[in-house]
């Protein structure tokens, strides 16, 4: 196993494991566990015994999205912006598969991580959701096309302008995630789903999952240079810098529209 102190990662076989290890932060996003996630991808990637990537977190969370604390000490850019895009993962160029084993609450960018993976796996006990507009915010690491992709748009718009969340059992009716499973069941399911896919012929498996995602994604580059507008122009605001201290000091935003 290597590891640094925000991401495991451990290869079993040609399984790989990454881990997002901030559970005392809810595994949230700061610009070291950027870099590190981004590097352990890098490496799962880069490694031709690995065919398969189970991406977890530690804890009771599976990721609470950017750490606040994190936006509010000038970590955006590196967080939103840098390799890989949010978290160093969520706009990373793959060819091997990646499956969620969703360990707890999945909100706002731990969401979009999700939805960026290509498989998912989840505890009946875990809740997903995007935000991000009652901070301030717009769900910018690909949260809002992704879904815009995958449901009926009366569902997209009550997610992302509501901030409600939907519960695991929920977001499987919908078909958002592949399996709900009680929590001490997680890792062996994920585990099964890895090695019926790690079976399969390598380039098989590449090439019909980049077929998959050009069908579901249509002209992501152009997604992404929308998403990038607005996401600038989000974070760059005075309601994004109140969100921001409203949600740390507990309290309700005094928004200006600006």
């Amino acid at each position: 196993m290597s590891e640094t102190s925000d991401v495991l990662l451990e290869i079993d076989g040609n399984i790989a494991t990454i881990t997002l290890n901030r559970p005392e932060r809810r595994n949230a996003v700061n610009a070291r566990l950027t870099k590190a996630l981004h590097e352990a991808m890098q490496e799962c990637e880069n490694d031709p015994s690995v065919s398969v990537t189970i991406l977890t977190g530690a804890g009771s969370s599976f990721c609470a999205g950017m750490d606040l604390a994190a936006f509010g000490d000038g970590e955006a850019k590196s967080i939103l912006h840098g390799p890989g895009r949010f978290a160093g993962f969520v706009g990373v160029k793959r060819r091997k598969p990646v499956i969620a084993a969703v360990n707890g609450p999945a909100m706002a960018g731990g969401f979009e991580i999700m939805l960026a993976c290509d498989l998912a796996v989840s505890v009946n006990t875990a809740v997903f959701g995007l935000p991000e507009a009652r901070r301030g915010l717009i769900a910018g690491a690909g949260g809002v096309f992704r879904l815009a992709q995958r449901l009926p748009v009366a569902l997209v718009n009550e997610m992302i302008l509501t901030g409600d969340p939907i519960t695991a059992a929920r977001a499987l009716e919908l078909g958002l995630i592949n399996r709900v499973v009680a929590p001490d069941s997680l890792k062996k399911t994920a585990r099964e789903l890895a090695e019926k896919i790690a079976a399969c012929a390598p380039l098989s498996v590449s090439l019909g999952l980049d077929l998959a995602r050009t069908a579901a994604s249509g002209d992501e580059e152009e997604l992404w240079e929308l998403n990038d507008k607005y996401l600038d122009q989000t974070t760059d605001s005075a309601d994004a810098q109140e969100g921001a201290r409203a949600f740390l000091e507990k309290r309700s935003p005094i928004w200006r529209g600006v």
